[in-house]
């Protein structure tokens, strides 16, 4: 078992397990307590941390690394270091290395793919670069493969401690030496160019299934980067774009100034072939490699329509100024012949001295005859918002000014290829013949698209805009799984580079599908009965009102909607239930009974409506009884003798 499994770090990691092993350091997953949260840890192997300078520059990466803050790059979040232990702090990737990727896809994928993780891949370097930080290291082994698709570049700046402590090139070099560019495997100084390089073999890899330099031992490999030409990922793989070949080699390209001038370029081309694969840049892929220029008749021809203007090479302001102007070109492919020949080889010389001789003439000329003459000044033209092939085309400019192309920035002022600034700047007085460095934009900067579907329809479009990207009219749909007004799903899809102004489009959940109710017949029932009957069925009851009625109390007299009728879920209806017929008014009739002869007395009994409203023994000398009797309504009148019925009939109060 690992000796530091299941220990505590400081009182406040505690490791887990081993997840990994390098030449440099073991990587554990751990458990941190104070923030509660998984993390990895790699710890600095005993024979490394021997060497204090070595550790001094380990913990000086890691602070430097630990700056950067990019959702492509592993994050660092602490470094520690004591008398026997020296380790750092990362974010714990749930993933599988590229290296493990694309051996579980057989070796290539799908140049798509390829293009996805490669854009993110070059995004990471840019950020890195721009704050001082070259990874020397990029290779698959380095770059996690997430589940959602993103990928995150890991070990940025442990190459720059790894080549302090190892002299030569060994076994356990030869990992990385298949991405190691010309200008590092030659030992040389390396700039953030070097990134470039290795990107373009990642992406070689990915698109081909094979490395493009091969060898026995590491030196071997290293020998190819410098002096060797890759077989072009088309002669490999015909299915790959030709936009993308060349965006790949001209990343691969040994000659360092033949290749992107920094990662933002590589993005761009990168972006530009996303949006239109049939791209075709038309870049000089023999001079990449230093070999004899093709000639523009054997050039690749655009695939799929229009020819893409050529792109402006991006030079620095140290660069030298391009042809005269009427020799510009709005992509000036310098052309590198080796001098095969062995004629023209022996004239090398006697040009070169020849050259000299008349530089030096010149130089005296100006020293001592330059002030005989006055110098045109001219005013410097006003670039900014002109594109390059505007100024190009201007006649005025370029007769008196050379203009060559400096930076790309971003820019939320200047659209996409305007010039956003200029040196010498605009208005002051310079020589003809005066070169002027521009700066151009490259338009506003991308951001990548978010997932919005842990957020309500009003909370995605905040979210959205707050990125500057807009949202078209939604689609709404039911949904069994989604509560209504959240967001069922998306486009673009998660990770998807977009820039300001672009479209998003959401499908909202209406909730579940409501299914139709058949509107029951309450009327008849009581009041409690028909409420039930109704919500049984998903229905409501929105009100009651009692109203006068024949029917008894408490009875429904009345349903808004018909019985039969179907409506949905939640539909509410009124209901009218009876107060009970209403109390008439009682009103008297006077009634006559006939006595008999005999007895001298008997006993009159008489009810109305089966109520008993007289009874009582009267004289038959009389002969007849007349008395009054109350009611209300049609009600039956009985009258007895002695207890036996003598007559029935029906009196009507009301009339």
């Amino acid at each position: 078992m690992d000796q530091y499994i299941g220990k505590m770090l400081d009182n406040r990691y505690e490791i887990l397990d081993v997840i990994g092993v390098g030449g440099m350091a073991v990587v554990y997953k751990a458990y941190c307590h104070r923030l509660q949260r998984y993390v990895a840890i790699k710890v600095l192997k005993r024979d490394l941390a021997a060497d204090s300078d070595f550790r001094r520059r380990f913990h000086e990466e890691a602070r430097a690394v630990a700056m950067l803050s990019h959702p492509n790059i592993v994050s660092v979040y602490d470094d520690s270091h004591g008398d026997d232990l020296d380790y750092i702090v990362m974010e714990l990737i749930d993933g599988l290395t590229l290296k493990q990727y694309m051996q579980k896809k057989n070796g290539s994928l799908p140049w798509r793919e390829a293009l996805y993780f490669t854009t993110q891949i070059v995004r990471a370097l840019g950020h890195a670069h721009s704050r001082g930080i070259i990874h020397r290291d990029i290779k698959p082994q380095n770059i996690m493969v997430l589940r959602d698709g993103s990928v995150k570049v890991a070990d940025f700046g442990i190459a720059r401690v790894m080549s302090a402590a190892q002299a030569t090139m060994t076994q356990e070099a030869l990992g990385s030496v298949h991405y190691i560019s010309p200008e590092q495997a030659r030992g040389s100084h390396i700039d953030a160019r070097a990134d470039i390089y290795s990107a373009g073999v990642v992406l070689y890899e990915m698109l081909t299934g094979r490395l493009p330099f091969e060898g026995d031992t590491p030196v071997a490999v290293a020998i190819q980067h410098i002096n060797a030409t890759p077989l072009s990922p088309r002669e490999l793989n015909p299915d790959i774009p030709v936009g993308l070949e060349e965006i790949t080699m001209k990343a691969m390209a040994s000659r360092i100034d033949q290749r992107y001038v920094n990662a933002g370029a590589m993005l761009r081309d990168l972006e530009d072939f996303r949006k239109n694969p049939q791209l075709v840049f038309r870049y000089n892929l023999a001079a990449f490699h230093g070999n004899q220029p093709v000639p523009e008749d054997t050039h690749r021809m655009y695939e799929g329509g229009e020819a893409r203007r050529p792109r402006p090479q991006t030079r620095t302001r140290t660069a030298p100024p391009p042809p005269p102007p009427r020799r510009y070109r709005e992509e000036p492919e310098e052309d590198y012949e080796e001098e095969e020949e062995e004629g023209r080889k022996s004239m090398a010389i006697p040009i070169t001295i020849l050259v000299l001789l008349l530089g030096a003439a010149l130089i005296l000329w100006l020293t001592f005859f330059s002030g005989l003459f006055d110098k045109d000044g001219v005013e410097v033209p006003d670039l900014r918002g002109m594109t390059l092939s505007e100024v190009y085309s201007n006649k005025e400019i370029m007769e008196n000014f050379y203009v060559v192309q400096g930076d790309i920035e971003y820019s939320d002022k200047y659209e996409k290829d305007q010039i956003m600034d200029q040196d010498p700047s605009p208005k002051r007085t310079a020589e003809k013949g005066s070169t002027i460095t521009v700066t151009v934009s490259g338009g506003q900067e991308a951001v990548e698209m978010i997932d919005v579907t842990n957020y309500t329809y009003e909370e995605a479009v905040k979210a959205l805009q707050a990125l500057g990207l807009k949202v078209d009219s939604p689609e709404y749909e039911y949904s069994e799984d989604v509560e209504k007004d959240w967001v069922i799903s998306y486009t673009p899809p998660k990770g998807t580079e977009l820039y300001p102004g672009d479209k998003v489009h959401l499908v909202i959940s209406k909730g579940p599908e409501e299914m139709p109710v058949v509107v029951p017949s309450v009327t008849g029932q009581t009041l409690e009965k028909a409420k039930k009957m109704l919500e049984d069925l998903g229905l409501t009851v929105a009100s009651t009102e009692e109203v006068a009625s024949d029917q008894p109390a408490g009875i429904v007299v009345y349903q808004s909607i018909a019985p039969n009728t179907e409506v949905t879920e939640g539909t509410a209806i009124t209901l009218h239930y009876s107060k009970g017929p209403e109390a008439k008014p009682i009103t008297s009739k006077p009634i006559t009974v006939v006595l008999p002869v005999e007895p001298e007395s008997v006993t009159v009994r008489i009810t109305v409506g089966g109520q008993e409203v007289y009874n009582d023994v009267v004289s038959t000398s009389a002969q007849t009884l007349v008395t009054t009797v109350s009611g209300t309504g049609s009600q039956e009148v009985c009258v007895y003798i002695d207890g036996q019925l003598l007559e029935t009939y029906t009196i009507n109060f009301d009339t």
